[in-house]
């Protein structure tokens, strides 16, 4: 197939034809159902977080913030994973598109920053699992237990993500379902106490934009994570681009109808406005069986979110083990058809930083993310460059200059987040960018000397130079 380790050595040889990396290694795959809840738990679980925006900035700003948002960072971002997930429809995923654009090196670095970000942010998910039970069970306040009990969280949710993936989009719908109905009665509740002149409170001079910009992009990243998912996909060319599109529709609504009925009908003391608060929200405005269903809501949402995480992260390590750039042994699957090693991997990455606190793993999370972006945002441009014949099922319908100017406001984004980032994060995060320069000429020297086993999968995609344009949800 004329392959190389770091990618497709003619990319206009031959045709695709719906054949994934996987296909002949795990027959149950994801439909789009439960493919839309998987990306929602990658991006969102529900509007649980989005508190701070209104304690840093207020109504008016955090409401803009979830509207205007979504246009200059999700949607583009969104837009990039259906072409390029499409394109190369593999386990690799973003790995795969910045090494055929920038080379094996630069693969690497991609694979190991998101990989990092997102077991960094799967650490978060036990620990505010927990943080919602330990008022009903104090005992899980701290000390052992809270230890234990974190160990044991994080077994079980393994477990299921050992058992198949289609296991976990399945949970995910449950889970998703679950997660959001209390939101919408609340919203139904609140109507007739809405205040709509709420929604305009104000004040510049309070703003702590720092505070802002990472709970605004915490809560709306991400997107990409699905596309180390495309080789488990039915149909990928097909139905990824229609479950991003849904996808974020769904994460928008989510955030903003629960945003707007809780600043709109009760009165707003900014400093209320931090994590958990929707659940005293919700005991305003319906009484303490809403509260409870909330808090139940939002511990169930963050098993979600790690059960998607993972599979996202352990998938990853998959694609890049099919394209050489790992030992063989990552890309050895269970009797399940799931990547044991990579699970493994992930798994203990998340319990060795769950000590971390919460404002840490959302900073260094969202630093190492933004590096990552950076390079998914040149690859795009540079294989719209380089190879502009390659079939592309899903294309983003603008030509090359108008994709750079696509991409202007995301990448102003990204330079503001890391100015705002602290210099205790910055240096952290250096510290782990510089690891994963050090350790891809590490591996190379490995394979070379033979002491482990590199191999490139041979059921990698043909790609073909025949275009095929297709919109969104055609």
């Amino acid at each position: 197939m004329g392959q190389t380790a770091n990618g497709y050595e003619n990319l206009t040889e031959g045709h695709t034809e719906g054949r994934t990396a996987s296909a002949a290694s795990n027959p149950h795959k994801v439909s789009i159902i439960p493919l839309i809840f998987l990306i929602f738990y990658e991006v969102s679980g529900g509007p649980f977080g989005i508190e701070d925006s209104v304690s840093a900035a207020g109504p008016l700003l955090a409401i803009l913030g979830f509207l205007i948002f979504p246009i200059i960072w999700s949607i583009p971002e969104a837009l990039i994973t259906a072409e390029l997930g499409t394109m190369f429809p593999e386990n690799g995923g973003y790995v795969v598109w910045v090494s055929e654009a920038l080379g094996p090196f630069w693969g690497f670095q991609q694979g190991w920053m998101k990989w990092l970000s997102g077991v960094i942010d799967n650490a978060l998910y036990p620990v505010l699992f927990l943080d919602y039970l330990k008022s009903a069970v104090p005992i899980l306040g701290g000390g052992i237990p809270r230890v234990l009990a974190v160990l044991a969280l994080t077994v079980v949710l393994t477990y299921m993500n050992y058992r198949g993936l289609a296991i976990v989009g399945w949970a995910a719908v449950c889970l998703g379902v679950f997660s959001l109905l209390p939101f919408v009665v609340m919203g139904l509740i609140s109507i007739p106490k809405i205040k709509p002149s709420r929604w305009l409170e104000m004040n510049l001079k309070t703003v702590d934009w720092n505070l802002y910009l990472n709970t605004l992009f915490w809560n709306l990243n991400y997107w990409d994570s699905v596309s180390t998912l495309a080789g488990e996909v039915e149909n990928p060319t097909k139905t990824l681009p229609k479950a991003l599109f849904y996808a974020v529709l769904l994460v928008v609504v989510g955030y903003l109808y629960p945003l707007l009925a809780g600043t709109g009908s009760v009165s707003v003391d900014r400093v209320q406005w931090t994590d958990g608060y929707f659940s005293d929200i919700a005991k305003l405005i319906g009484g303490v069986w809403l509260m409870g269903w909330v808090q139940a809501a939002s511990a169930l949402s963050n098993m979600g979110m790690f059960v998607a995480e993972m599979s996202s992260d352990s998938y990853q390590l998959l694609g890049m083990a099919e394209r050489g750039m790992l030992p063989e042994f990552f890309s050895k699957r269970s009797r399940y058809g799931t990547p044991l090693i990579g699970i493994l991997f992930s798994a203990s990455g998340v319990i060795l930083l769950s000590w971390l606190s919460f404002q840490e793993i959302v900073a260094a999370e969202n630093f190492l993310y933004c590096f990552g972006m950076i390079l998914e945002f040149i690859a795009f441009i540079v294989l719209r460059v380089k190879n502009p014949n390659v079939r592309r099922p899903f294309r983003v319908p603008f030509g090359t200059v108008g994709c750079v100017l696509m991409l202007i406001p995301p990448t102003v984004l990204i330079v503001v987040v890391l100015c705002f980032s602290t210099v205790k994060v910055a240096v952290i995060s250096f510290a782990a960018v510089l690891v994963g320069f050090v350790m891809q000429p590490c591996l190379k020297h490995v394979e070379k000397k033979r002491w482990v086993r590199f191999t490139v999968s041979e059921d990698l995609p043909d790609l073909g130079e025949e275009e095929c344009e297709e919109g969104l949800v055609a």
